[in-house]
């Protein structure tokens, strides 16, 4: 006689394990997304020897990166669709498998053509695996443990690349380049275990999952995707040729986006009239009517701007204009690392009491002040210097504490629960799209500023010219900031924004 096949969706898992099954699953999706952001931040430390191995230019070993962000962008897209058609485990397991096999295919490449295929499959996975954990933490979560859920996650997540930089320096140091991409693989296997005992089979909502539902929407993620490469590779164009190739691509990004939005709009409206309809929208846009949600959405791009960007001149304002060895750096910005891990713990706990606009609003409010703070530091007393870097850098990463745990759920909470799983897709493809932009625009307002005060690179490291040039560009992240505070006012509730009125 058969053995029947045991039911693994979330109703019977529910029962089966309780009320502790929530947190669970929860670990299960951390452990991969863990892996995920790690497969994306540990590379940087690696790229100097793998240009050596490989011969590479700067401009060729960039793609290591961006090449991973662009795929993992854009990925973000289809996890709506897959969620629906193959289910939570299908879609997370198939997810995993995939980073599993890039670090693997990385970590034995021995041409660098395969090292960015290999990049591009892991930031394929990343990019639909990292909108699951707010779907799961707005629908199997009450609303009164969204926040502790968020905070809890926000905080192993975060854990991942604050403490992942340092194992990778001693990694590369000890076993070379190749190492680096083996680091997912622990991380990977546990979560395919977990997977199997806790994530559910079935879609978002409850249904089963329906593999001849809606098509994707290719022609909407061609344009997507070409409008996203335009996008990074015209900024980083930027640098070097600012009237000519530089033009054509962000003219052709422009175009890419207005076309991308035409279609949405044409698919939406089609698909209301007929929802028999064979292929849904890659974005909603009806989403956007909702005032909270839209808000949100400016926010989360303008806090990868911020995120990224930081995280990017940080480390070059100390090395380039501090003149600071690389793992002093890393022994500077490892303490704010775990101290920002520690704030989204704590600050989620507050998100369940505290409403979402003061919260964001405290941590743009923070994160200004630190950027705009750095250039307060005075290379003619060398005593402050350090201590100066580790309050500031600190206190910029307490605000993205208050940021992180809070957002998603203030900007979601207005959605129904049929459009949660587009509105997390949609909020982590705009923050992952600010943060490409965020990088470039760092280097490109740093480059300008350079050339304004008359530096160059051959000159010392104290030089004026080069510290006025990185505080400026400091300041601009400052600003950017300020007007990420305008958005986040606006996700009060309606009925707190009326009586504010």
């Amino acid at each position: 006689m058969q053995t029947p096949t045991p039911d693994h969706s979330i109703a019977a898992l529910r029962a089966r394990y309780g009320d502790r099954y929530r947190w669970l699953l929860l670990l299960s999706v951390m452990v991969g997304t863990m892996a995920s952001i790690m497969s994306s931040t540990i590379i940087n430390v690696a790229i100097p020897d793998m240009s050596r191995y490989f011969v590479l230019g700067q401009e060729r070993a960039q793609w290591v990166t961006s090449g991973f962000m662009a795929a993992m962008t854009v990925s973000m897209l289809t996890t709506p669709w897959l969620l629906s058609r193959y289910g939570y485990r299908r879609t997370y397991s198939g997810c995993m498998w995939l980073l599993l096999a890039g670090g693997i295919a990385g970590g034995l490449a021995q041409h660098f053509p395969l090292v960015l295929a290999a990049r591009v499959a892991e930031g394929l996975a990343a990019g639909v695996v990292q909108p699951i954990p707010a779907i799961i933490i707005l629908r199997a979560f009450e609303p009164h443990e969204q926040g502790r859920a968020s905070g809890i996650f926000g905080m192993g997540v975060v854990l991942a690349p604050a403490i992942g930089p340092s194992i990778g320096g001693l990694l590369v140091d000890g076993l070379g380049w190749r190492s680096i991409f083996y680091m997912v693989v622990p991380f990977c296997l546990a979560s395919l275990w977990l997977a199997r005992r806790y994530v559910p089979t079935n879609a978002p909502g409850g249904a089963a999952a329906n593999p001849q539902g809606a098509g994707l929407d290719w022609p909407g993620l061609l344009l997507a995707t070409v409008g996203t490469l335009c996008l990074l590779n015209g900024l980083v164009e930027l640098h070097s040729n600012p009237a000519g190739i530089a033009s054509v691509l962000l003219l052709s990004a422009a175009l890419a986006v207005g076309a991308f939005v035409l279609l949405q709009r044409r698919m939406l409206k089609s698909h209301n009239r007929r929802p028999t309809l064979n292929v849904a929208p890659l974005m909603n846009l009806s989403l956007f009517a909702d005032r909270r949600f839209a808000m949100g959405s400016i926010v989360a791009f303008i806090y990868g701007i911020a995120l990224f960007g930081s995280t990017y001149l940080l480390p070059v304002y100390m090395q380039m204009g501090l003149g600071l060895s690389p793992s002093y750096v890393g022994s500077i910005l490892l303490p704010a690392g775990l101290v920002l891990a520690v704030t989204i713990a704590i600050v989620g706990r507050m998100a369940d009491r505290q409403p979402t606009h003061r919260l964001v609003s405290v941590g743009l409010v923070l994160l200004t002040a630190s950027f705009a703070l750095m250039a307060t530091i005075d290379p003619g007393r060398p005593g402050a210097i350090i201590p100066l870097l580790v309050i500031w850098a600190t206190l910029g990463r307490i605000g993205l504490g208050f940021i992180l745990p809070s957002l998603n759920i203030g900007a979601m909470r207005g959605l129904g629960h049929t459009h949660i799983p587009q509105g997390a897709s949609v909020i982590n493809f705009l923050r992952m799209l600010g943060g490409a932009a965020g990088v470039s625009l760092c280097g490109i307002v740093l480059e300008w500023r350079m050339t304004t005060h008359g530096f160059r690179l051959d000159t010392a490291s104290d030089n004026p010219a080069r510290l006025a040039a990185f505080n400026e560009t400091f300041l601009m992240l400052a600003a950017v900031c300020v007007l990420a505070l305008f958005a986040a006012w606006q996700l009060r509730p309606k009925a707190v924004a009326q009586e504010a009125k």
